[in-house]
Protein backbone atom coordinates (compact mmCIF):
# COMPACT_ATOMS: atom_id res chain seq x y z
CA UNK A 1 0.00 0.00 0.00
CA UNK A 2 1.03 3.62 -0.61
CA UNK A 3 2.84 5.23 2.34
CA UNK A 4 0.75 8.40 1.93
CA UNK A 5 -2.48 7.87 3.97
CA UNK A 6 -5.75 7.57 2.07
CA UNK A 7 -7.12 10.73 3.72
CA UNK A 8 -4.19 12.69 2.28
CA UNK A 9 -4.33 11.05 -1.14
CA UNK A 10 -7.93 12.11 -1.76
CA UNK A 11 -7.80 15.50 -0.03
CA UNK A 12 -9.96 17.92 -2.10
CA UNK A 13 -8.08 20.22 -4.47
CA UNK A 14 -10.98 22.63 -5.12
CA UNK A 15 -14.08 23.90 -3.33
CA UNK A 16 -16.42 21.83 -5.51
CA UNK A 17 -14.90 18.66 -4.04
CA UNK A 18 -15.19 19.80 -0.41
CA UNK A 19 -17.71 17.79 1.63
CA UNK A 20 -19.81 19.15 4.51
CA UNK A 21 -19.82 22.55 6.23
CA UNK A 22 -22.40 24.00 3.83
CA UNK A 23 -23.10 26.71 6.43
CA UNK A 24 -19.60 28.04 5.63
CA UNK A 25 -18.96 27.06 2.02
CA UNK A 26 -22.44 27.19 0.45
CA UNK A 27 -23.19 29.93 -2.09
CA UNK A 28 -24.97 32.16 0.45
CA UNK A 29 -22.70 31.30 3.40
CA UNK A 30 -20.91 34.25 5.04
CA UNK A 31 -17.41 32.83 4.61
CA UNK A 32 -17.98 31.97 0.94
CA UNK A 33 -19.30 35.48 0.26
CA UNK A 34 -16.12 36.98 1.74
CA UNK A 35 -13.94 34.69 -0.35
CA UNK A 36 -15.90 35.49 -3.52
CA UNK A 37 -15.07 39.15 -2.93
CA UNK A 38 -11.39 38.28 -2.52
CA UNK A 39 -11.47 39.10 1.20
CA UNK A 40 -9.60 36.76 3.56
CA UNK A 41 -9.63 37.94 7.18
CA UNK A 42 -7.69 36.15 9.90
CA UNK A 43 -9.76 33.15 10.95
CA UNK A 44 -10.08 30.54 13.67
CA UNK A 45 -11.72 27.26 12.64
CA UNK A 46 -13.18 25.50 15.69
CA UNK A 47 -14.51 21.97 15.39
CA UNK A 48 -13.91 18.28 16.14
CA UNK A 49 -11.13 16.31 14.44
CA UNK A 50 -11.42 15.23 10.82
CA UNK A 51 -14.09 17.69 9.65
CA UNK A 52 -12.02 19.61 7.08
CA UNK A 53 -10.30 22.47 8.93
CA UNK A 54 -6.89 21.96 7.30
CA UNK A 55 -8.43 21.27 3.90
CA UNK A 56 -10.53 24.44 4.08
CA UNK A 57 -7.44 26.52 4.92
CA UNK A 58 -5.60 25.07 1.91
CA UNK A 59 -8.55 25.72 -0.40
CA UNK A 60 -8.80 29.33 0.79
CA UNK A 61 -5.11 29.90 0.04
CA UNK A 62 -5.48 28.32 -3.41
CA UNK A 63 -8.64 30.24 -4.29
CA UNK A 64 -7.09 33.62 -3.52
CA UNK A 65 -3.64 32.64 -4.85
CA UNK A 66 -1.85 33.50 -1.62
CA UNK A 67 1.43 32.05 -0.38
CA UNK A 68 0.74 29.39 2.24
CA UNK A 69 2.79 28.52 5.31
CA UNK A 70 1.77 25.75 7.68
CA UNK A 71 2.88 25.10 11.26
CA UNK A 72 1.73 22.58 13.84
CA UNK A 73 1.54 23.91 17.39
CA UNK A 74 2.63 20.46 18.57
CA UNK A 75 6.19 20.79 17.27
CA UNK A 76 6.65 24.49 16.41
CA UNK A 77 7.88 27.36 18.56
CA UNK A 78 8.42 31.12 18.55
CA UNK A 79 11.48 30.75 16.28
CA UNK A 80 9.38 29.02 13.61
CA UNK A 81 6.77 31.78 13.83
CA UNK A 82 9.42 34.49 13.47
CA UNK A 83 10.90 32.72 10.43
CA UNK A 84 7.48 32.70 8.73
CA UNK A 85 6.85 36.34 9.62
CA UNK A 86 10.25 37.31 8.18
CA UNK A 87 9.53 35.44 4.92
CA UNK A 88 6.04 36.96 4.78
CA UNK A 89 7.45 40.46 5.26
CA UNK A 90 9.80 39.96 2.30
CA UNK A 91 7.01 38.50 0.14
CA UNK A 92 4.68 41.34 1.09
CA UNK A 93 6.95 43.78 -0.74
CA UNK A 94 5.84 42.20 -4.01
CA UNK A 95 2.06 42.47 -3.42
CA UNK A 96 -0.64 39.82 -4.12
CA UNK A 97 -1.98 39.91 -0.59
CA UNK A 98 -0.45 38.84 2.69
CA UNK A 99 0.67 35.20 2.94
CA UNK A 100 -1.55 32.83 4.89
CA UNK A 101 -0.09 31.18 7.98
CA UNK A 102 -2.05 28.09 8.97
CA UNK A 103 -1.50 26.86 12.54
CA UNK A 104 -2.96 23.48 13.38
CA UNK A 105 -3.84 22.78 17.03
CA UNK A 106 -3.37 26.50 17.82
CA UNK A 107 -4.80 25.91 21.32
CA UNK A 108 -1.54 24.11 22.15
CA UNK A 109 0.48 27.30 21.70
CA UNK A 110 1.50 28.98 24.95
CA UNK A 111 0.57 32.60 25.70
CA UNK A 112 4.04 33.81 24.66
CA UNK A 113 3.82 31.88 21.38
CA UNK A 114 0.41 33.39 20.63
CA UNK A 115 1.71 36.83 21.62
CA UNK A 116 4.45 36.51 18.98
CA UNK A 117 1.75 36.44 16.28
CA UNK A 118 -0.05 39.62 17.33
CA UNK A 119 2.05 42.28 15.62
CA UNK A 120 2.17 40.49 12.26
CA UNK A 121 -1.57 39.81 12.29
CA UNK A 122 -2.41 43.37 13.30
CA UNK A 123 -0.17 44.92 10.61
CA UNK A 124 -1.44 42.53 7.93
CA UNK A 125 1.98 40.97 7.37
CA UNK A 126 0.30 37.58 7.63
CA UNK A 127 -3.27 36.36 7.48
CA UNK A 128 -3.66 33.83 10.27
CA UNK A 129 -5.86 30.76 9.97
CA UNK A 130 -5.86 28.72 13.17
CA UNK A 131 -7.48 25.33 13.68
CA UNK A 132 -8.57 24.10 17.09
CA UNK A 133 -10.64 21.33 18.60
CA UNK A 134 -10.98 23.35 21.83
CA UNK A 135 -13.19 26.33 22.58
CA UNK A 136 -11.09 29.31 21.42
CA UNK A 137 -12.60 31.46 24.16
CA UNK A 138 -10.60 29.39 26.64
CA UNK A 139 -7.51 28.53 24.61
CA UNK A 140 -6.73 31.56 22.41
CA UNK A 141 -5.60 34.80 24.07
CA UNK A 142 -8.20 37.55 23.89
CA UNK A 143 -5.94 39.99 21.98
CA UNK A 144 -5.43 37.46 19.18
CA UNK A 145 -9.04 36.26 19.28
CA UNK A 146 -10.30 39.83 18.81
CA UNK A 147 -8.32 40.05 15.55
CA UNK A 148 -9.83 36.86 14.12
CA UNK A 149 -13.25 35.74 12.99
CA UNK A 150 -14.26 32.44 14.56
CA UNK A 151 -16.14 29.88 12.47
CA UNK A 152 -17.49 26.62 13.88
CA UNK A 153 -17.21 23.41 11.86
CA UNK A 154 -19.57 20.50 12.55
CA UNK A 155 -19.06 16.74 12.68
CA UNK A 156 -19.81 15.23 9.28
CA UNK A 157 -23.25 13.72 8.75
CA UNK A 158 -23.94 10.11 7.78
CA UNK A 159 -24.60 11.02 4.13
CA UNK A 160 -21.27 12.87 3.94
CA UNK A 161 -19.36 9.92 5.37
CA UNK A 162 -21.06 7.46 3.01
CA UNK A 163 -20.18 9.69 0.07
CA UNK A 164 -16.55 9.95 1.18
CA UNK A 165 -16.15 6.19 1.53
CA UNK A 166 -17.73 5.59 -1.88
CA UNK A 167 -15.67 8.37 -3.45
CA UNK A 168 -12.44 6.92 -2.02
CA UNK A 169 -13.21 3.43 -3.31
CA UNK A 170 -13.99 4.74 -6.81
CA UNK A 171 -11.25 7.34 -7.25
CA UNK A 172 -8.22 6.46 -5.12
CA UNK A 173 -5.28 5.15 -7.17
CA UNK A 174 -4.51 2.42 -4.63
CA UNK A 175 -7.99 1.24 -3.67
CA UNK A 176 -8.94 1.39 -7.34
CA UNK A 177 -6.67 -1.59 -7.97
CA UNK A 178 -8.82 -3.77 -5.70
CA UNK A 179 -12.28 -5.18 -6.33
CA UNK A 180 -14.10 -3.77 -3.28
CA UNK A 181 -17.67 -4.67 -2.43
CA UNK A 182 -19.40 -2.84 0.42
CA UNK A 183 -22.04 -5.19 1.83
CA UNK A 184 -22.42 -3.33 5.13
CA UNK A 185 -21.08 0.08 6.18
CA UNK A 186 -22.78 0.77 9.50
CA UNK A 187 -19.69 0.09 11.62
CA UNK A 188 -17.49 2.18 9.33
CA UNK A 189 -19.87 5.10 9.90
CA UNK A 190 -20.36 4.49 13.63
CA UNK A 191 -16.67 4.05 14.43
CA UNK A 192 -15.76 7.18 12.48
CA UNK A 193 -17.86 9.36 14.80
CA UNK A 194 -18.28 12.08 12.15
CA UNK A 195 -14.51 12.22 11.56
CA UNK A 196 -13.55 11.90 7.88
CA UNK A 197 -9.91 11.11 8.63
CA UNK A 198 -10.88 8.32 11.01
CA UNK A 199 -13.33 6.93 8.45
CA UNK A 200 -10.75 6.87 5.66
CA UNK A 201 -7.99 5.45 7.88
CA UNK A 202 -10.32 2.67 8.97
CA UNK A 203 -11.48 2.01 5.39
CA UNK A 204 -7.86 1.71 4.25
CA UNK A 205 -7.02 -0.57 7.17
CA UNK A 206 -9.97 -2.84 6.35
CA UNK A 207 -8.92 -3.01 2.70
CA UNK A 208 -5.29 -3.81 3.60
CA UNK A 209 -6.07 -6.53 6.13
CA UNK A 210 -9.27 -7.85 4.57
CA UNK A 211 -7.95 -8.23 1.02
CA UNK A 212 -7.86 -11.74 -0.48
CA UNK A 213 -6.74 -12.32 -4.07
CA UNK A 214 -7.33 -8.67 -4.93
CA UNK A 215 -10.87 -8.66 -3.52
CA UNK A 216 -12.34 -7.09 -0.40
CA UNK A 217 -15.86 -7.70 0.89
CA UNK A 218 -16.59 -5.09 3.55
CA UNK A 219 -19.02 -6.19 6.28
CA UNK A 220 -19.69 -4.86 9.77
CA UNK A 221 -18.13 -8.03 11.23
CA UNK A 222 -14.91 -7.55 9.24
CA UNK A 223 -14.70 -3.88 10.22
CA UNK A 224 -15.09 -4.68 13.94
CA UNK A 225 -12.55 -7.51 13.82
CA UNK A 226 -9.91 -5.38 12.13
CA UNK A 227 -10.64 -2.30 14.25
CA UNK A 228 -10.23 -4.28 17.49
CA UNK A 229 -6.96 -5.83 16.33
CA UNK A 230 -5.25 -2.83 14.83
CA UNK A 231 -6.55 0.37 16.42
CA UNK A 232 -3.98 1.61 18.92
CA UNK A 233 -4.59 2.57 22.50
CA UNK A 234 -5.17 6.10 23.68
CA UNK A 235 -3.17 8.81 21.96
CA UNK A 236 -3.83 12.41 23.04
CA UNK A 237 -2.77 13.72 19.65
CA UNK A 238 -4.62 11.06 17.68
CA UNK A 239 -8.14 10.31 16.62
CA UNK A 240 -9.33 8.46 19.75
CA UNK A 241 -8.87 11.51 21.99
CA UNK A 242 -12.61 12.21 22.01
CA UNK A 243 -13.65 8.56 22.31
CA UNK A 244 -11.81 8.20 25.65
CA UNK A 245 -13.18 11.42 27.13
CA UNK A 246 -16.66 10.34 25.98
CA UNK A 247 -16.30 7.00 27.79
CA UNK A 248 -15.05 8.85 30.88
CA UNK A 249 -17.98 11.28 30.98
CA UNK A 250 -20.58 8.57 30.29
CA UNK A 251 -19.16 6.44 33.10
CA UNK A 252 -19.56 9.30 35.58
CA UNK A 253 -23.04 10.06 34.26
CA UNK A 254 -23.85 6.38 34.76
CA UNK A 255 -22.60 6.53 38.40
CA UNK A 256 -19.76 4.02 37.89
CA UNK A 257 -16.68 5.32 39.78
CA UNK A 258 -14.55 2.30 38.81
CA UNK A 259 -15.05 2.87 35.08
CA UNK A 260 -14.52 6.62 35.57
CA UNK A 261 -11.14 6.05 37.26
CA UNK A 262 -10.12 3.51 34.60
CA UNK A 263 -10.76 5.92 31.71
CA UNK A 264 -9.07 8.67 33.71
CA UNK A 265 -6.01 6.41 34.08
CA UNK A 266 -5.98 5.89 30.30
CA UNK A 267 -5.87 9.65 29.81
CA UNK A 268 -3.23 10.16 32.50
CA UNK A 269 -1.06 7.46 30.93
CA UNK A 270 -1.53 9.08 27.51
CA UNK A 271 -0.40 12.46 28.82
CA UNK A 272 -3.70 14.27 28.23
CA UNK A 273 -3.88 17.93 29.25
CA UNK A 274 -5.32 17.89 32.81
CA UNK A 275 -7.18 21.16 32.14
CA UNK A 276 -9.01 19.50 29.25
CA UNK A 277 -10.26 16.77 31.60
CA UNK A 278 -11.15 19.26 34.35
CA UNK A 279 -13.16 21.44 31.96
CA UNK A 280 -15.24 18.42 30.95
CA UNK A 281 -15.91 17.70 34.62
CA UNK A 282 -17.24 21.24 35.12
CA UNK A 283 -19.63 20.81 32.20
CA UNK A 284 -20.74 17.41 33.50
CA UNK A 285 -21.35 18.78 37.00
CA UNK A 286 -23.79 21.35 35.58
CA UNK A 287 -25.37 19.18 32.88
CA UNK A 288 -25.71 15.78 34.55
CA UNK A 289 -25.72 16.49 38.30
CA UNK A 290 -27.05 20.01 38.40
CA UNK A 291 -29.59 20.80 41.07
CA UNK A 292 -29.53 17.29 42.53
CA UNK A 293 -26.27 18.39 44.15
CA UNK A 294 -25.36 22.05 43.48
CA UNK A 295 -22.07 21.57 45.38
CA UNK A 296 -20.82 19.38 42.53
CA UNK A 297 -20.30 22.41 40.28
CA UNK A 298 -18.26 24.20 42.95
CA UNK A 299 -16.12 21.10 43.51
CA UNK A 300 -15.54 20.63 39.77
CA UNK A 301 -14.58 24.28 39.41
CA UNK A 302 -12.17 23.98 42.34
CA UNK A 303 -10.70 20.92 40.64
CA UNK A 304 -10.00 22.97 37.49
CA UNK A 305 -8.34 25.75 39.50
CA UNK A 306 -6.20 23.21 41.37
CA UNK A 307 -4.96 21.28 38.32
CA UNK A 308 -4.22 24.59 36.57
CA UNK A 309 -1.75 25.35 39.38
CA UNK A 310 -0.41 21.83 39.93
CA UNK A 311 -0.07 20.02 36.58
CA UNK A 312 1.06 16.43 36.14
CA UNK A 313 1.65 14.08 37.89
CA UNK A 314 -0.06 15.29 41.09
CA UNK A 315 -3.19 16.45 39.25
CA UNK A 316 -4.12 12.79 38.77
CA UNK A 317 -5.10 12.67 42.46
CA UNK A 318 -7.27 15.79 42.28
CA UNK A 319 -8.99 14.55 39.13
CA UNK A 320 -9.52 11.11 40.65
CA UNK A 321 -11.12 12.58 43.77
CA UNK A 322 -13.41 14.78 41.70
CA UNK A 323 -14.37 12.04 39.25
CA UNK A 324 -15.25 9.63 42.08
CA UNK A 325 -17.27 12.30 43.89
CA UNK A 326 -19.23 13.19 40.76
CA UNK A 327 -19.84 9.53 39.89
CA UNK A 328 -21.24 8.92 43.38
CA UNK A 329 -23.43 12.02 43.34
CA UNK A 330 -27.18 12.08 42.68
CA UNK A 331 -27.91 12.96 39.06
CA UNK A 332 -30.28 15.44 37.40
CA UNK A 333 -30.28 17.09 33.98
CA UNK A 334 -33.22 19.39 34.82
CA UNK A 335 -31.16 22.61 34.54
CA UNK A 336 -29.80 21.51 31.15
CA UNK A 337 -33.26 20.56 29.88
CA UNK A 338 -34.76 23.83 31.21
CA UNK A 339 -32.45 26.04 29.17
CA UNK A 340 -32.84 23.77 26.10
CA UNK A 341 -36.65 24.06 26.30
CA UNK A 342 -36.46 27.81 26.86
CA UNK A 343 -34.14 28.23 23.86
CA UNK A 344 -36.52 26.17 21.73
CA UNK A 345 -39.39 28.42 22.78
CA UNK A 346 -37.41 31.58 22.00
CA UNK A 347 -36.56 30.13 18.59
CA UNK A 348 -40.24 29.40 17.97
CA UNK A 349 -41.93 32.50 19.37
CA UNK A 350 -39.19 35.10 18.86
CA UNK A 351 -38.86 38.34 20.84
CA UNK A 352 -42.14 38.42 22.73
CA UNK A 353 -43.02 41.76 24.39
CA UNK A 354 -41.91 42.18 27.99
CA UNK A 355 -44.87 42.75 30.37
CA UNK A 356 -45.07 46.47 31.24
CA UNK A 357 -44.81 45.91 34.98
CA UNK A 358 -41.40 44.21 34.53
CA UNK A 359 -39.88 46.95 32.38
CA UNK A 360 -37.30 49.41 33.62
CA UNK A 361 -38.56 52.98 34.02
CA UNK A 362 -35.58 55.38 34.34
CA UNK A 363 -37.40 58.33 32.71
CA UNK A 364 -40.68 60.18 33.35
CA UNK A 365 -41.94 59.31 29.85
CA UNK A 366 -41.45 55.63 30.53
CA UNK A 367 -43.29 55.94 33.84
CA UNK A 368 -46.12 57.77 32.11
CA UNK A 369 -46.33 54.89 29.62
CA UNK A 370 -46.86 52.48 32.50
CA UNK A 371 -43.40 50.95 32.65
CA UNK A 372 -42.99 49.24 36.03
CA UNK A 373 -46.32 50.62 37.31
CA UNK A 374 -47.97 47.40 38.53
CA UNK A 375 -44.77 45.69 39.67
CA UNK A 376 -44.95 44.22 43.18
CA UNK A 377 -41.72 44.05 45.18
CA UNK A 378 -41.54 40.46 46.49
CA UNK A 379 -39.71 41.37 49.69
CA UNK A 380 -42.67 43.46 50.88
CA UNK A 381 -44.86 40.36 51.10
CA UNK A 382 -45.16 37.34 53.36
CA UNK A 383 -42.35 34.79 52.78
CA UNK A 384 -40.88 37.21 50.19
CA UNK A 385 -43.36 36.06 47.57
CA UNK A 386 -46.28 37.53 45.64
CA UNK A 387 -48.11 35.81 42.78
CA UNK A 388 -47.59 37.94 39.69
CA UNK A 389 -46.81 37.34 36.02
CA UNK A 390 -43.15 37.18 34.95
CA UNK A 391 -43.38 35.55 31.51
CA UNK A 392 -44.75 37.25 28.36
CA UNK A 393 -48.56 37.06 28.03
CA UNK A 394 -48.72 34.37 25.35
CA UNK A 395 -46.53 31.88 27.25
CA UNK A 396 -47.29 32.77 30.87
CA UNK A 397 -48.46 29.24 31.72
CA UNK A 398 -45.45 27.42 30.27
CA UNK A 399 -42.95 25.57 32.47
CA UNK A 400 -39.36 25.01 31.40
CA UNK A 401 -37.95 23.71 34.67
CA UNK A 402 -39.16 20.23 35.60
CA UNK A 403 -37.63 19.14 38.94
CA UNK A 404 -35.81 15.82 38.89
CA UNK A 405 -36.54 12.91 41.20
CA UNK A 406 -33.94 13.37 43.94
CA UNK A 407 -34.00 14.70 47.53
CA UNK A 408 -32.76 18.20 46.71
CA UNK A 409 -35.18 18.77 43.85
CA UNK A 410 -38.05 17.15 45.70
CA UNK A 411 -37.68 20.04 48.16
CA UNK A 412 -37.65 22.49 45.26
CA UNK A 413 -40.75 20.85 43.84
CA UNK A 414 -42.62 21.39 47.12
CA UNK A 415 -41.39 24.98 47.25
CA UNK A 416 -42.78 25.63 43.75
CA UNK A 417 -46.08 23.83 44.41
CA UNK A 418 -46.76 26.13 47.37
CA UNK A 419 -46.32 29.20 45.16
CA UNK A 420 -47.37 28.43 41.60
CA UNK A 421 -50.56 26.69 40.41
CA UNK A 422 -48.85 25.46 37.26
CA UNK A 423 -46.57 23.24 39.36
CA UNK A 424 -49.42 21.59 41.30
Amino acid sequence: MNKVPLAERIRPKKFEEYIGQEHLTGKEAPLKKLLDKGMVPSLIFWGPPGVGKTTLANLIADSCKRSFFSLSAINSGVKDIRDVIEKSTRQGLFGNGSPILFIDEIHRFSKSQQDSLLGAVEKGIITLIGATTENPSFEVISALLSRCQVYTLKALEKKDLKYLADHAIKTDVVLGKLKITVKEDQQLIVLSGGDARKLLNLLEMVCVHGEKDGRVSITDKLVMEIAQKHISAYDKLGEYHYDIISAFIKSIRGSDPDAAVYWLARMVEGGEDPKFIARRLIILAAEDIGLANPSALAIANSCFQAVEKIGWPESRIILSETAIYLANSAKSNSAYMAIEEALAEVGKSGDLPIPLHLRNAPTKLMKDLGYGKEYKYAHQFDQNFIDQQYLPDSIEKLTFYHPGENPKENQMKEFLKLRWNKYK
